[in-house]
């Protein structure tokens, strides 16, 4: 893991570097588009960013959880939580090029096909 974390200043530095808009336009722009992104989480809708992830807000239920210290029963009340989930380029993006070594390349789940389906199998001798 790298351990290093994006912040609001670094990302409306990219898009002062990026579009050629001043650093207090690109720090309105950078602040207007994560308040769009939280109002409309906030209404309940789903944020989908093409080639990034999409944003929604799941209910959860009320369950009865455990004090793990203790081991007593303890109610945990209904609310709602944010969810993230990647998109598939983001995926790919993210993991191209993180192969470990014995492991399939990315893409392929790990999963490999016998040479009867890939087509490369040889003919038997004549």
């Amino acid at each position: 893991m790298a351990g290093h974390t994006v912040t609001r200043a670094q990302l409306a530095e990219a898009v002062y570097q990026e579009v050629g808009l001043s650093h207090n336009e690109s720090a309105e722009l950078v602040e207007s588009v994560i308040a769009e992104i939280s109002d409309a989480l906030t209404r309940g809708e789903m944020v989908k960013i093409s080639s990034f992830g999409s944003f929604a807000v799941r209910q959860k239920g009320q369950r009865i959880g455990r004090n793990p210290k203790t081991g007593q029963e303890v109610p945990i009340s209904p609310r709602k939580v944010l969810v993230f989930r990647a998109s598939h380029a983001l995926k790919h993006q993210i993991n191209s090029g993180f192969t470990q070594p014995g492991r399939a390349a990315a893409g392929s789940g790990g999963r490999t096909r016998s040479p009867a389906r890939t087509g490369t199998a040889k003919a038997p001798p004549a």
